[in-house]
């Protein structure tokens, strides 16, 4: 049959009109389909690739790598800081020590980092801030977690009660409803002690007083002395009406012994040099550290292997000042608690400079005690043997 020019075009055009028709249909029959989101099922995937594949499309192109530059710089300088904290020198105005007492908040910057790269769309400044998550996950990742266990043989508490404090009758009420079996008190002042000697004499019939620093314990107590750490005399709250004779002579450290079930356990109650900070001197640091190698080395020739400290440290565990201690001795809060612990200041705590820390015992939990009245919060630790 021979068939016209006519008749060639319109067969392509009419088969072409019956596909598209019977499509239509049997995607709206086809078993499986969805006529309501307008195609077959897993259109939501497919869109969902679509979307990555125009992400990759887009951070493929040059642009986004060349945006933010400094940001990307900032990203890695943060992250480097972090890192490299402990060669930061501390010649200069104790920068060191003082990137290392905050060195935790330094992780606030990485999100509003993170918002200024994604406003800019800064596809090198995203990268670049892998670097402090990482380092910051790497140190402190696990303090966010739970640590603690349940059980342990003795409560004790370190509680800087602050000389100021404008009720040291009602502190030590919530430190004896703290049930803690071991008190150690610092900042003692002459005009308070006495209101803690009694407000705590009936829960801990055992006490001792060196100085500004003591320690009630419900258990026998012996073996009692001073620790000199105070080189360089007084600082702080405590130095203001005293002369410079009373400031050298006033112990600010001592060390028992305590009966226990399990044997004797060696404490030591210390409250190092007070930390200054202003824009000329910087981080002033000299007293505290001085003290905290005093501190350390009679840690070191301790004889009982079964050693606790508390205090007012005036400085975190991750500062160098301390690698005298830290080396030797545990921290409970760390090991045992949960977060950071922070104790200082009580209205809004950003540092924990308030200690835990044993040798030969088991931290089994640690944890902060509510606000007592003092610009101090009160540290807990449950050990075991």
């Amino acid at each position: 049959m021979t068939t016209t020019p006519q008749q060639d075009t319109q067969e392509p055009v009419a088969a072409e009109a019956r596909d598209t028709a019977e499509a239509g249909q049997s995607g709206a029959d086809r078993p499986g389909s969805d006529p309501r989101v307008g195609g077959p099922r897993g259109g939501g995937s497919g869109a969902w690739r679509a979307g990555i594949q125009r992400a990759i499309r887009a951070g493929s192109r040059p642009e986004p790598w060349k945006r933010g530059p400094v940001l990307a710089a900032l990203a890695l300088l943060l992250g480097l800081l972090m890192l490299l904290h402990a060669r930061i020198p501390d010649g200069l105005k104790n920068v060191g020590s003082l990137v290392e007492t905050f060195l935790p908040w330094f992780g606030l910057f990485v999100p509003v980092l993170l918002a200024l790269a994604l406003w800019r769309r800064s596809a090198s400044a995203v990268v670049a801030l892998l670097l402090p998550v990482t380092v910051w996950v790497n140190l402190f990742g696990g303090v966010l977690s739970d640590k603690s266990r349940p059980g342990g043989d003795l409560t004790v508490v370190s509680h800087n009660v602050g000389a100021g404090n404008p009720d040291p009758a009602g502190t030590a009420r919530d430190l004896v409803a703290s049930g803690a079996d071991v008190v150690a008190l610092e900042e003692l002042t002459e005009q308070a002690r006495g209101a803690y000697e009694k407000g705590l004499a009936k829960a801990y019939p055992y006490h001792t007083v060196k100085g500004t620093v003591g320690l009630w314990s419900r258990r026998p107590l012996s073996d009692t002395r001073t620790v000199d750490v105070a080189m360089l005399g007084m600082a702080g709250p405590l130095a203001k009406n005293l002369s410079a004779e009373e400031k050298a002579a006033t112990p600010r450290a001592l060390r028992t012994t305590v009966a226990t079930d399990q044997g004797p356990l060696a404490v030591y109650v210390a409250h190092l040099g007070s930390v200054r900070v202003n824009p000329r001197a910087g981080l002033s640091t000299s007293q505290r550290n001085d003290g905290a190698q005093r501190l350390g080395k009679a840690v070191a020739a301790e004889r009982n292997e079964r050693v606790v400290l508390l205090g007012d440290l005036n400085g975190t565990t991750d500062d160098r000042a301390f690698a005298g201690l830290t080396s030797q001795l545990r921290s409970a809060q760390e090991t045992a608690g949960n977060g950071f612990g922070f104790s200082w200041p009580a209205a809004f705590p950003v540092v924990r400079i308030d200690q835990i820390l044993v040798r030969g015992v088991k931290p089994q939990s640690s944890w902060v005690l509510p606000d007592t009245g003092s610009d101090h919060l009160p540290v807990a630790a449950r050990i075991s043997w």
